[in-house]
């Protein structure tokens, strides 16, 4: 029986683990709809870069970062700091079964759980290439990459879910609205300030120019193969589904994801209705990843009409984040992937206590605080480091001609001139 529940338990990571990864692709549709066509190629190649480099960082050293407990050198000062490369994941075959399992006791297979855990520092890192579209340099991006995913994230990361500080404070995020969701976002604003916005986004008098992208159903398509990947982003974070409260459990993270992101559509929908008479598709999408932002941090705990309505919120929220960042900070950001994970990621930590009676306020804030400080100021500081050694910035006349010919070679579009 026992190694049946084994079994069943590594096959659930490992599918879920396999849903998340297919958020890559959504991002990766998502963004190139919503670029101009000129720089879809580019955009394209940072997804598979990133995607690559965040499975070899996490492998060398970020999973350690993350998960030092069993390492030789737990509860010393150097533990959640440094790596021991090779102790990540045991690949021993000779153990007996209740040996094979992760390190903080849990009954599947440390594989599948490096698997399902490095595909969420991916995602991260996918918030970064949409917020920095259209100006930044790819190698300078690879570099952060190597940065964010390798040691940022992973450190960050180590406080919530590794045993660190913050799960100790009791600090609740089931999966990930403020430890990944917020990190990539807060990363990205960092990135963005130090490259500043698009050449003719702005004008002299602080107005700003629609730059439309190059594919409404593909960011569409994106969207939706996002949803769909966030049940096993959500669902997967149960860990266990052998028994019949995981199973419940696990069906009731589905149904709350699901509602969530309908809530969020419908939000953004509503408000851009009131607003401006239209119903904006690209606000409707950026409600759906809002929706399921929102829902990230708690999930398990509310019921589908609590769900809806943070959905629902989280949908008016990134409505009017999206257009206050753009018109009174000015702040360029492509496809919204700093109000949809980072403002929203905030209101979806910040909302759990109210479903979740084990959940502090002030303890969610005080993670919100961190997380964000934390990975704003190291990424700023890497970012401003590499810039100095690599320009991070595509000059005007790259950016005019596009970076799919200056930085690629290869035109995603080549009919269109």
């Amino acid at each position: 029986m026992e190694e049946i529940k084994f079994s069943l338990d590594t096959f659930y990571a490992l599918m879920s683990g396999a849903l998340v990864m297919w958020m890559a692709a959504g991002f990766t549709m998502l963004e190139a709809g919503l670029v101009q066509k000129k720089d879809v190629a580019e955009i394209v190649t940072k997804n598979l870069g990133l995607y690559s480099i965040a499975c070899i960082m996490y492998l060398l050293c970020g999973f350690m970062l993350m998960y030092p407990s069993g390492s030789w050198f737990e509860g010393s000062f150097l533990s959640g700091v440094f790596p021991f490369i090779g102790t990540s994941i045991g690949l021993a075959t000779d153990l007996p079964i209740e040996e094979i399992g992760i390190p903080y006791g849990m009954d599947y297979s440390q594989q599948a759980d490096f698997f399902f855990q490095v595909v969420f520092v991916a995602t991260a890192m996918s918030i970064v290439s949409g917020a920095v579209a259209g100006r930044m340099r790819i190698l300078p991006f690879f570099l952060f990459s190597i940065v964010l995913t390798g040691f940022i994230y992973p450190m960050q990361g180590y406080w919530n879910w590794g045993g660190g500080f913050l799960s100790e404070l009791g600090y609740s995020d089931y999966a990930g609205s403020g430890t990944v969701h917020l990190t990539g976002a807060a990363a990205a604003l960092a990135v963005v300030l130090a490259l500043g916005s698009r050449v003719g986004k702005f004008n002299k008098d602080g107005s700003s120019n629609a730059m439309p992208g190059s594919n409404i159903p593909m960011a569409a398509l994106g969207a939706w193969i996002l949803w769909l990947g966030w049940f096993g982003f959500n669902g997967g974070s149960e860990l266990v589904v052998s028994s019949e409260s995981n199973a419940i459990a696990v069906s009731q993270v589905f149904l709350n994801t699901n509602m969530a992101a309908s809530g969020g559509v419908i939000g953004a929908l509503v408000i851009g209705l009131i607003r401006s008479g239209k119903l904006d598709v690209t606000m409707a999408i950026n409600g759906a990843i809002a929706g399921l932002v929102a829902i990230t941090a708690g999930p398990n705990s509310p019921t589908a009409g609590e769900a809806t309505l943070i959905g629902f919120i989280g949908g008016l929220i990134v409505y009017c984040s999206i257009l206050y960042l753009e018109q009174k900070f000015k702040i360029d950001d492509p496809v919204g992937a700093i109000s949809a994970h980072g403002v929203v990621g905030v209101f979806g930590v910040m909302v759990v206590p109210f479903t979740n009676a084990d959940a502090s306020f002030l303890v969610q804030l005080y993670g919100v605080l961190a997380i964000s400080l934390f990975t704003f100021v190291t990424s700023f500081g890497s970012i401003s480091l590499i810039n100095k050694v690599l320009p991070i910035r595509a000059s005007d006349e790259e950016q005019f001609v596009g970076l799919d010919i200056t930085e690629i070679g290869v035109e995603a579009y080549p009919e269109f001139k």
